[in-house]
């Protein structure tokens, strides 16, 4: 991610070594600039710039790409390698970075999270008037575009569009302006990035250059953040019902930033530039690679600028769970969000000739397999990957007319059955590892097939071995509700710790994010494969890309209820009152491995959409107070004023240590001092005359104190200051390198809980 774009561990793949086999003399690359150096010769930045690269040679402004004017200051353009020197040698120049690219983080969850009352009353808000202030909330979607048609965009009750929107809906293939209306008021496309990196055009016929979504990820992602009320929604037959957005009255803008080898860093910056300055109030960003410096993350940088012109920012966290320290989109100012389950699922049944019958999941809507068992295989051939069905892995002769286990992993679950089916094989168990342990994600697969936990996974696999001839038969159940537990951290949601700053806690919160039915693609059908010709207006999809959006669409509701909250109020109402126990009320608990779940996993816990609209109290957060942390991290000035784009910032104001932010939640790390000293200022927005006490719970390694005890809130928007410390215990397991607890203000009215983490190592 970046200021430049050297971003990612987890996907950065760099443009260079890309998409063809022909090497090209030029690449593409970000250029970030001094802003305040602009020579007063030049009426405009990108007068400047144009400059600039003319000065290289006489045809390179011809290479310019993007210039960059609200989320970034600077330029993204083609260069050739002794270009990039002499730009890197200029003193106007902040640094020069490859483009890079990022991957796409790939009907019962409204309500699940208790949006289906109509005429209830949300702390104060009737639901009819949130649903009306929610009109001018205005939601920006950078994603693979959108397909207008789909009802979820349908416009019916919905007024004019308001008068400070400043963006378009542009023409391009197979997209007509008249296809957006008073609900999807904006479509984009930026392409410019990914057209350099294709050799200069866009040869494969997913990439069609207009913000028609060709993938089905955005129009899933807009729908699930602001979608209307559709009714008789389903996939195939499942999850039928009623599907909608969070906010079902706010509006969308889409902006096509992705395509069919990914998002590049350039074209995202380009579509964050533009929604700033469309005017959008929420920013929502399905997307991200690893984790970078923030000066070198071009996410961070543009959310900077989000930030300080009022727009909340929220992110997914990834899908790289459940490996530690796998976040992507860190930065303080955003919002980092991961994924649960839900209380809806789909069983699925394999049936073995022991007698034995274990439960799993499928979306499969085929005929099915009929009622006559037939032979199970595994591991059969000469191919050392047989076990995970790779494409031609699998040896006809062995596997037609039979059931083939085939381990997760690697490739695509669709894909697992898609070789399975190409070899000759009937049906398909899906069977987990170590490493996605019980989770269970249901899949439209091609073929009749059942995905089972590890465990179920290992008795089959015992059975297998143990029998001379076994055999299976696979069944399916439809659709259930108020499954229990749930919700259940998503194994693959990407897990804390920040390695960018171990002081802020991440990821903030997890919201629904495993089998979300929502609107799809009809360009595509709902295994995103080639040889996949059904076609369906609904699909259903996990991933972090899938929680994310439902943040979104709960914070531009938060923005129609409180319009003079920051984005860091938001946040901090969203935060504090997330939940951390079940609908069993146990603990929740993370499917890798079935074990109580940590703040690593799930941030301040799930989100609660209720609660969140009356906080009591929130943990408000200046652009002076970034500026500050910034400071505390060691960067240069020069780095510092890239990412907060002024030129006069010094640092002679910054904070002792990253983790005094007025964050919501606390990060610990004690490192080589046994004592961490913290304080915090809590704004009031609840009643005048407010009270709180306050609650700590933590491990018996740590003492922990708070001063004052208790908070008096004589007026609203009133503020407090307390200090808590933090003292580890001398004589404690030095093993142990984490462990958990809380803080808590509360009164009979409300409760604001904020998380802490305690390491004593980095990792």
């Amino acid at each position: 991610m970046g200021s430049s774009v050297t971003l990612l561990s987890l996907v950065v793949t760099f443009v260079s070594s890309l998409l063809l086999p022909v090497a090209m003399a030029k690449q593409t690359y970000i250029v970030h600039m001094k802003h305040g150096s602009k020579p007063s010769i030049y009426a405009t930045h990108h007068d400047w710039y144009t400059a600039s690269l003319q000065s290289l040679h006489s045809s390179a402004s011809d290479s310019l790409l993007y210039t960059y004017t609200a989320a970034y200051h600077g330029f993204a353009a083609s260069l050739e390698s002794d270009q990039v020197e002499s730009l890197r040698r200029s003193d106007s120049v902040l640094g020069v970075y490859e483009d890079s690219i990022y991957t796409l983080h790939t009907t019962r969850s409204p309500e699940f999270l208790g949006l289906d009352t109509d005429f209830s009353v949300w702390a104060g808000h009737r639901t009819l008037d949130l649903n009306q202030a929610s009109q001018d909330v205005i939601i920006g979607v950078l994603d693979t575009g959108v397909w207008p048609q789909s009802k979820s965009f349908d416009d019916s009750e919905m007024p004019t569009v308001p008068t400070r929107w400043r963006g378009q809906c542009e023409s391009g293939v197979d997209f007509s302006p008249s296809l957006c209306n008073k609900k999807l008021i904006g479509a984009r496309s930026f392409s410019k990035g990914y057209r350099m990196a294709s050799g200069g055009s866009l040869k494969n016929p997913k990439d069609v250059e207009s913000p028609r979504d060709i993938d089905g990820h955005g129009t899933h992602t807009a729908s699930t953040a602001a979608g209307s009320n559709v009714a008789n929604a389903s996939l195939l037959g499942y999850a039928q019902g009623t599907a909608r957005g969070m906010a079902t009255h706010a509006r969308v803008a889409a902006y096509k930033v992705c395509w069919s080898t990914g998002c590049f860093a350039s074209d995202i910056l380009a579509g964050m530039d533009r929604a700033i300055t469309d005017g959008v109030d929420v920013l929502s960003l399905s997307l991200g690679g690893g984790s970078a410096p923030y000066y070198r993350d071009t996410i961070a940088i543009g959310a900077f600028t989000a930030m300080e012109m009022g727009i909340f920012v929220s992110c997914s966290a990834g899908n790289g769970g459940p490996s530690r320290a796998s976040l992507a989109n860190v930065a303080p100012w955003i919002m980092t969000v991961g994924a649960g389950t839900l209380d809806r699922d789909f069983p699925a049944y394999a049936f073995f000739g022991n007698g034995k019958r274990f439960t799993g999941v499928s979306l499969y809507s085929g005929k099915g397999m009929g009622n006559k068992p037939v032979p199970l295989v595994y591991r059969r051939g000469s191919n050392e990957s047989s076990n995970l069905c790779l494409p031609g892995s699998l040896e006809p002769g062995l596997v037609r007319g039979k059931v083939v286990i085939c381990d997760r992993g690697i490739n695509a679950r669709i894909e697992k059955g898609a070789v399975v089916r190409d070899a000759g094989g009937v049906g398909m168990i899906l069977a987990n590892t170590e490493v996605s342990g019980e989770e269970l994600v249901a899949d439209s697969h091609l073929i009749p097939a059942v995905a089972v936990g590890r465990r179920t996974g290992d008795m089959i696999r015992a059975y297998l071995s143990s029998d001379p001839s076994p055999t299976a038969l696979l069944s399916f159940g439809g659709t259930i509700l108020d499954v229990r537990p749930s919700p259940v951290v998503a194994a693959f949601s990407s897990r804390g710790p920040n390695l960018v700053t171990p002081q802020i806690l991440k990821p903030d919160i997890i919201g629904p994010g495993v089998n979300i039915l929502a609107a799809w693609s009809e360009a595509v059908g709902p295994t995103g494969l080639e040889r996949d010709a059904r076609k369906t207006q609904f699909n259903i999809l996990s991933g972090t890309s899938m929680s994310c959006p439902h943040i979104s669409g709960l914070a531009a509701l938060l923005k129609a209820a409180h319009p003079d909250w920051s984005p860091s109020a938001i946040k901090s109402a969203l935060m504090t009152t997330a939940y951390t126990r079940d609908n069993t009320g146990s603990a929740l608990r993370d499917a890798a491995k079935g074990t109580v779940s940590t703040p690593w996993a799930h941030g301040s816990g799930h989100v609660h959409p209720h609660k969140a609209l009356s906080p009591g109290l929130v943990y408000d957060i200046s652009v002076q107070d970034y500026i500050a942390f910034l400071c505390s991290l060691g960067y240069s000035i020069d780095h510092v004023q890239a990412i907060a784009k002024r030129s006069n910032i010094t640092c002679t104001v910054k904070l002792n240590d990253p983790g005094e932010l007025n964050y919501p939640s606390f990060s610990v790390l004690f490192g080589n001092s046994r004592v961490v000293r913290y304080t915090r200022e809590l704004t009031n927005v609840g009643s005048a005359g407010s009270v709180y006490q306050v609650g700590v719970s933590g491990p018996p390694t740590v003492a922990v104190t708070v001063q004052p005890k208790r908070l008096v809130f004589r007026n609203v928007g009133e503020k407090q200051r307390y200090t808590v410390t933090f003292t580890a215990k001398q004589g404690g397991n030095q093993r142990v390198r984490s462990a958990f607890g809380s803080i808590i203000w509360y009164n009979n009215q409300h409760q604001v809980k904020s998380p802490i983490a305690y390491a004593w190592t980095v990792l």
